[in-house]
């Protein structure tokens, strides 16, 4: 009689709901969402603006807040986003009597095209603002991804030579006239070869490999005939090198990694690994070969010579030239990637802003470290309040004034170094190369991240999305689905 007694007692203190037959349980009723084929509809548009923002080089924050401000806005309330680095996942929750609608892109090309960015910025402020209904959107979408470059491929080849003239001048000093144009020419080559390489699908690692060697042989030949000094052969290939390491996604890597999207963040920094290493076995090659040639010397050079670029130190007298410098660099830079006028104009600002501050915190001995991440924490800052007023992505300012300061001479002595030399203190080299390129990404995203409480009208998107902005709506709309 007491165990029937307490298994009633049991009974009847279990959840009612447990009880009931299967079946009969009470479902958690979704939001009220339009048919399926508009949701398909609505998760496609957001997944193709993400994958633009992808292959311009966003981090995954700035994509998953995207993806979010543009199916909210088309009446999608509850949706996950996963980003990785070659992939984007949406997947819109309906209820748990109904299965989730999923959506997958696979982010394959990558290319730097900022007048393609920044139209699909402007795109977004008219989604999120609720000025635009899901189809037009999609026709115009297909517009901005269907529309040719704004102007000739020689033109960017021409910024590009721009870029690497430029970098000679902010590594010399303006020193040595020659020096800039033979950066300028071994560059041109290299960007022509690379197109003419990647029509026929070779790999990237390749073709960096083909820019390195070709960067490095075009200055050893001009110095075996007599037109650069000792000193000027290791600042040609620098400036080189600086203008193949610019497409990469420094900022992207460090963002990804700040803001915890671990994967991405992993995903980048093994294709920059990769890319470089593929730089570097090509200048590597290019100086073996000419050693070897050589006997160790070349037109009289020693191959100890070979790696000795130094860059000249930083005084008052140098501060406007680095200035300049910087503006021109991040400016030939932002054309080389299709920028339109108003970005390239705030691009040039931004190189200017951190060829200052760096030629600043070397004249007064600071590490080049401390230098670099105090110089790009300025230009997060600044940029990251001129873009929101002037409504441009903040991504072109921020990769645009990395440019100037990537460690390409560091690069290039350390593996010079270490490959030609033997010489253990290489590994050093490289080492002070990589944490000034980390400070380099990691100083542009505080200093977005500091510029934050600057602006003003903060949404819930912007406070729910872990770390700073460097492209995308900063509040989502509640419009739903017309």
């Amino acid at each position: 009689m007491g165990i029937t007694q307490r298994a009633r007692g049991v009974l009847r203190r279990r959840d009612p709901e447990l009880t009931l037959p299967p079946g009969t349980r009470s479902a958690v009723i979704g939001p009220q969402l339009p048919d399926e084929s508009t949701v398909h509809f609505v998760l496609d548009l957001g997944l193709r603006i993400g994958e633009i923002q992808m292959a311009s080089g966003a981090g995954a924050s700035d994509v998953t807040a995207t993806i979010i401000g543009v199916v909210n806005a088309y009446g999608l309330p509850h949706c996950e986003v996963d980003v990785i680095y070659t992939s984007i996942t949406v997947s819109c929750f309906r209820g748990t009597d109904l299965p989730p609608i999923t959506s997958l892109r696979v982010v394959r090309n990558r290319s730097s095209d900022y007048t393609r960015l920044d139209a699909v910025e402007k795109l977004l402020r008219r989604i999120t603002a609720g000025e635009v209904s899901a189809s037009d959107a999609y026709a115009e979408l297909d517009r901005i991804t269907s529309a040719p470059h704004p102007f000739p491929r020689w033109v960017a080849t021409l910024a590009w030579a721009g870029m690497a003239a430029s970098l000679a001048v902010l590594l010399s000093g303006g020193q040595d006239l020659m020096l800039s144009v033979v950066a300028a020419l071994a560059t041109a080559l290299v960007d022509r070869v690379g197109r003419w390489l990647n029509k026929r699908a070779l790999p990237f690692f390749f073709q960096q490999m083909v820019g390195g060697a070709l960067a490095t042989g075009v200055a050893l030949v001009f110095y075996s005939m007599g037109w650069l000094s000792s000193a000027a052969p290791g600042l040609a290939v620098a400036s080189c090198i600086i203008v193949l390491l610019s497409g990469m996604t420094v900022v992207g890597s460090m963002q990804d990694a700040i803001t915890g999207y671990n994967v991405t963040a992993a995903g980048r920094l093994a294709e920059l690994a990769l890319m470089s290493a593929g730089l570097i076995a090509g200048v590597v090659l290019a100086l073996y070969i000419s050693t070897q040639l050589g006997g160790g010397a070349l037109g009289g050079l020693q191959g100890q010579d070979v790696g000795r670029g130094l860059v000249s130190g930083s005084t008052a007298l140098h501060i406007p030239i680095q200035t300049l410098a910087g503006a021109s660099t991040s400016a030939c830079f932002a054309l080389a990637s299709y920028a339109p006028p108003r970005p390239l104009v705030v691009a040039g600002f931004g190189g200017a802003l951190a060829g200052t501050v760096n030629a600043i915190m070397l004249a007064v001995d600071a590490h080049s470290v401390l230098s670099a991440a105090v110089a790009t924490t300025v230009v997060g800052f600044v940029g990251g309040i001129v873009s929101r007023r002037l409504k441009i992505p903040g991504l072109v300012v921020a990769v645009s004034g990395v440019a100037p300061l990537l460690p390409g001479l560091a690069t290039y002595r350390g593996l010079y170094e270490l490959s030609v030399l033997g010489n253990p203190v290489g590994a050093t080299t490289l080492m002070l190369a990589v944490a000034t390129g980390l400070a380099l990404g990691a100083g542009v995203v505080f200093g977005e991240y500091l510029a934050r409480p600057v602006r003003t009208r903060l949404g819930r998107l912007e406070r729910r999305m872990a770390g700073p902005r460097l492209t995308g709506p900063l509040w989502p709309s509640r419009r739903r689905m017309e």
